[in-house]
């Protein structure tokens, strides 16, 4: 079966939405097809707690401390350019974030609540209570779907991008030439593998966070966009740079881990160890505002001298009713596991978060793959550099998905026709494929990456992680090529794929920047 559509958005976080919703009133008589794998709601953009930094108040803030603070938090890795373009153009998308009906914070005099984080030298965050991400996802899906010529997919899995491979067969030398014509993708419900074809192409799949034991990603997270950019011959830059979030709850079993935001110790919390003690006087001036990548490398020292699987976080001397009204959805978790944050630390350790590299684009979000954008965690732009400053990542989103949207306005050509494309071929011979197989070998994917890619490498662990995850995808590729296609084994293929990149790009990296830190440079 095929979908004609003008422009296949691949992904339903604020990325790929906010792309869909200006690209469908450009074009107000072409067709917009969003594909997402899960439900309509279901992306990291849903479990964003902190909020979008942006420069509002001018007498207090400006554009060049908040380029600096994304500058110094990138470990001198970032794109100058790309940093100024980004912080600069802030105001105007967190103004059409107000035109879309998104509710933020304010105080009793009216004005906005501007929240602060960690290695951001002002309040400056843009927030929903501790639910920022929820907020705008809900708020974006009711503009979405008011919009006539947008069709939405949901259980909709995208296997692999549609290039000239697919269309002529194995030919070589496409470096310039490659372009997207679509994807393949699984419709989860009844089995069919549908061909979705478009002259345009947007990849807004996410993040990879899955691919650890630990992780504040949702199960969604697994990897997809860069295991289908890689199969596609994407260029991709920076994999081994993975931020983890410094505070996650500690609490064994549950997956995937509950985030207590950034924002709260920008709020005034403190960092403590087993012995009371406020240990990041010990690593950085900055104390518990320093970047992340720092205050979570603290942490896990911290757990390693002491041999504990957890630190605290300190709120006990904040403002109740505040830390309340700020924090309610974290107050209520709390709560429901006995931690009365009045008199009790909360338990915390790092988890998986963020990965700073991904699919390569330019300052319009194009890939190196003609008629393919990139925008969200997927896309490598240049802004986070080596490590990612707090609450800059939805702006990310929201800038390079306008500037996909403005340079396709700029340059479409109506006269430009897809080739022919050939529907999917159906290879399988094993309808019932063992799923513990797949879950066995997900699990071993995470305990690999968390004993070995962690917040702390070596070269000698990357080499165990290498050897072990090559005969997975071995076996995986065996399970892929001859049996019926779901879901679980499309996410394993992409986590393994993933997985196997960044330990490559680790093993490439020579000194520590960031989100890398190996043992070998110390």
């Amino acid at each position: 079966m095929k979908v004609k559509s003008d422009f296949l958005v691949i992904g339903s976080g604020i990325a790929g939405l906010s792309f869909a919703i200006k690209i469908a009133n450009k074009f107000p008589d072409k067709k917009v097809s969003i594909i997402t794998k899960g439900t309509k709601e279901e992306s990291n953009t849903k479990y964003a707690q902190g909020g979008i930094a942006t420069v509002y108040d001018l007498l207090n803030d400006s554009y060049e401390e908040h380029i600096h603070d994304t500058l110094v938090a990138g470990d001198g890795l970032c794109n100058k350019d790309v940093v100024k373009m980004v912080i600069t153009e802030a105001h105007n998308r967190v103004d059409e974030l107000f035109q879309w009906g998104v509710d933020f914070d304010k105080k009793n005099n009216g004005e906005y609540d501007l929240g602060k984080e960690g290695g951001h030298s002002k309040n400056r965050i843009f927030h929903h209570k501790d639910i920022t991400g929820f907020e705008i996802e809900h708020s974006l899906l009711k503009i979405v779907m008011q919009i006539p010529n947008i069709d939405f997919y949901d259980f909709h899995f995208a296997i692999d991008l549609i290039t000239e491979h697919q269309v002529y067969g194995n030919i070589t030398a496409l470096d310039d030439r490659k372009t997207a014509f679509g994807a393949y993708v699984l419709d989860e419900k009844t089995g069919d593998v549908k061909t979705f074809t478009a002259k345009y192409t947007m990849l807004a799949t996410g993040g990879s966070g899955q691919v650890y034991e630990t992780t504040t990603n949702p199960f969604v997270a697994t990897g997809d966009g860069v295991g289908m950019a890689y199969r596609a011959k994407a260029k991709l830059a920076d994999l081994e740079f993975i931020q983890f979030h410094p505070t996650a709850l500690y609490n064994p079993g549950e997956s995937p881990a509950f985030l207590i935001s950034e924002a709260v110790r920008g709020f005034g919390a403190y960092l403590r160890n087993h012995s009371g003690e406020r240990f990041m006087k010990k690593y950085d001036d900055r104390l518990e505002l320093a970047p992340r990548d720092i205050v979570a490398r603290s942490i896990d020292t911290e757990m390693k001298l002491e041999g504990k699987k957890n630190m605290f976080l300190d709120v006990t001397h904040l403002d109740y009713e505040a830390f309340i009204k700020h924090f309610p959805n974290i107050t209520k978790k709390c709560s429901s596991l006995n931690i009365d944050i009045r008199k009790d630390y909360i338990p915390i350790a790092p988890a998986a978060h963020y990965m700073m590299g991904g699919v390569v684009v330019d300052k319009q979000g194009q890939t190196s793959i003609k008629h393919l954008f990139a925008s969200g965690e997927v896309s490598r732009t240049g802004l986070h550099g080596a490590n990612r400053l707090a609450s800059n990542s939805l702006l990310e989103a929201l800038v390079f998905s306008h500037h996909a949207s403005e340079e396709i306005y700029k340059t479409y050509d109506k006269q430009y026709q897809l080739p022919s494309i050939p529907e999917w071929i159906d290879t399988s011979t094993d309808r019932n494929m063992e799923k513990i197989l797949i879950n066995h070998d997900r699990n071993e994917v995470k305990t690999i990456m968390s004993n070995y890619v962690g917040i702390v490498r070596s070269n000698e662990r990357l080499l165990r992680a290498l050897r072990r995850l090559y005969v997975l995808y071995e076996d995986n590729k065996r399970l892929y090529d001859h049996s019926e296609l779901t879901s679980d084994m499309l996410e394993l293929r992409n986590l393994i794929t993933t997985a196997y990149l960044i330990v490559d790009f680790s093993k490439k990296r020579k000194e520590n920047k960031g989100g890398f830190y190996s043992k070998d440079f110390d």
